[in-house]
């Protein structure tokens, strides 16, 4: 009987993890043994607790531990504004700005022709009942700058163009970057999205 069949399941698992490869699942693997009681059990035991408690907000998407997220469930959070994104992570870093203060909307993905992606694979038609039913002013558009996304964005347009003030973000020249380092596309954007100072 092979002694490091689970110890060899686990580096395989942690290298299906996304930025882990197999090396760098190793290295996981080892350092967390090494600080078995610092890191490995409580990991254990957090992961379990996740895996039982985690669920799928019904109203927007988001991932929780309740039906209704936190952002959902916040009164102070009804404002008339839903920001809709792809998927959870997007929701997670416009949060971590600390600068959104309205309600959001996870589609879990875009349209997508060649995987054969529709609205119906989409959360689209829950968007546009909450539209309906939440009071909602103002929608903005997060969507990555993709093809797919910009698809999908223009897909929403029409879907709601007539019912709330359709925004997207702002596309362009990153702070810190340097034209000499953007592409075109980038570049273009930012003259398009160009204000006054």
């Amino acid at each position: 009987m092979n002694s490091t069949r689970a110890l060899d399941a686990l580096i395989e698992m942690m290298a299906k993890l996304p930025g882990l490869g197999p090396r760098s699942a190793r290295r996981a693997v080892l350092h967390m043994i090494r600080k078995r009681e610092l890191l490995l059990t409580p990991l254990a035991d957090l992961m379990q607790q996740v895996a039982a408690s985690a669920r799928e907000c019904l109203n927007c998407g988001n991932i929780g531990t309740t039906d209704i997220c936190d952002i959902c469930a916040s009164e102070k959070r009804a404002n008339g504004l839903i920001c809709v994104v792809e998927d959870v992570a997007d929701l997670w870093a416009m949060e971590r700005t600390a600068v959104f203060k309205g309600r959001y909307h996870v589609l879990g993905g875009t349209l997508s022709a060649l995987d054969q992606i529709g609205p119906e694979q989409l959360r689209i038609p829950k968007l546009v009942d909450r539209v309906q039913t939440e009071h909602i002013t103002e929608v903005i558009l997060a969507l990555n700058a993709t093809v797919d996304g910009q698809t999908t964005a223009h897909y929403i347009a029409d879907q709601l163009e007539t019912r709330v003030t359709l925004t997207s973000l702002a596309q362009g020249v990153p702070i810190g970057g340097e034209l000499d380092y953007l592409d075109e596309g980038t570049i273009s954007a930012a003259l398009n999205a160009r204000k006054s100072l």
